[in-house]
């Protein structure tokens, strides 16, 4: 199982940790660094920076929204890193919710997810394998574009910049239902698992069934060495507070929906309620420690030894650690080496 450090997206500004982490990590033999957005920071900028400042280490996007931009400007942005990098560019999309897609990007979310990721990712890898001009006949990506308000000049194009690796940049998606975890396996390279509990194997294991030799399952997980397990819990807690409630509308929000099919159906609703009512610290407290415990690796060096195993025996190829301090990151390397 090879390892990764999340570095997620900004909050009022610039974490001036994240090159030095990045660094370290790449120094301690972790096989990538991640960034993310949502409606503050953008995903691509920071992980460029972070390209400069490194020298192997493989840069990916956990995750590129899909509605920020249309499939050919994500697949130039990564095409372009990928040749400043040296080839370590590794593209993950996710479709994002209803609230963040229309309130913050000012665009329909798609009647049909599923058709509209399938779509988005056929763009992306018609660029990055050059064979010919992009051509979709699609519903919600078409190329060119013929809708109602064409001109009907339109012309397919092809990529002027030529691929540094043509058809083998690795396109994964952070998917969470069950049929968009099934698609993921069949269009794109890998998957990136919002949560995942290696003590709960049967949520995922339909879905991944038919998930082809080589697939890529890059899960996230809050990594914390500390003595308090309780205390340490408590920034993955907030995370799940925010996520579950706040990250959706009470009738459509896909991280309470997973939390459900994760056994916490009671819990999710909760949370969600006391949230969207304004009470924010309540809707952390309300996070099952257990749940909080199983999605982590939290406490002495000694435990997470320990429940690190159940991450080995399973399918997830990659772990992808949002880490505060370097200790821990260290451990982590350590633990896994």
């Amino acid at each position: 199982m090879r390892l990764g450090l999340a570095l997620g997206y900004w909050g009022r500004g610039p974490n001036p940790e994240h090159v030095p982490l990045a660094q370290e990590a790449e120094r301690l033999g972790y096989d990538s660094v991640w960034t993310a957005e949502s409606w503050g920071s953008d995903v691509f900028t920071p992980l460029t920076w972070i390209a400069a400042h490194t020298t192997t280490i493989k840069l990916g996007t956990a995750v590129a929204q899909m509605a920020a931009r249309s499939p050919t400007t994500t697949a130039m942005h990564a095409l372009t890193l990928d040749h400043l990098s040296g080839g370590r560019m590794m593209l993950g999309l996710g479709l994002s919710g209803p609230q963040v897609v229309e309130g913050w990007y000012g665009r329909p979310f798609p009647t049909s997810p599923l058709t509209a990721t399938r779509e988005y990712v056929d763009v992306v890898r018609q660029v990055l394998r050059r064979e010919g001009p992009v051509e979709l006949a699609g519903r919600f990506h078409a190329h060119p574009y013929t809708g109602p308000d064409a001109t009907g000049l339109g012309k397919p194009l092809k990529p002027i910049t030529h691929p540094l690796r043509p058809g083998r940049l690795p396109v994964l998606l952070g998917a969470e239902g069950p049929r968009n975890i099934a698609q993921t396996t069949r269009i794109a390279d890998g998957w990136l698992p919002l949560y995942w509990s290696p003590t709960r194997p049967e949520v995922y294991e339909a879905s991944l069934a038919e998930a082809p030799d080589g697939f890529l399952v890059a899960p996230m997980a809050q990594v914390r060495v500390c003595d308090d397990v309780r205390e340490g819990l408590l920034p993955v807690k907030t995370m799940l507070g925010f996520y579950i409630g706040g990250m959706g509308h009470a009738r459509r929000n896909f991280h309470a929906d997973l939390m459900a099919r994760m056994g916490y159906e009671e819990e999710a609703r909760r949370i969600q309620r006391l949230f969207l009512e304004g009470r924010r610290e309540e809707a952390v407290l309300a996070v099952p420690d257990a749940f909080a415990d199983e999605i982590s690796l939290v406490g002495p060096r000694e435990r997470i030894a320990e429940r690190l195993e159940s991450w080995r025996k399973g399918p997830v190829t990659d772990l992808l650690a949002l880490s505060p301090d370097r200790e821990s990151l260290r451990v982590l390397a350590e633990l896994n080496s």
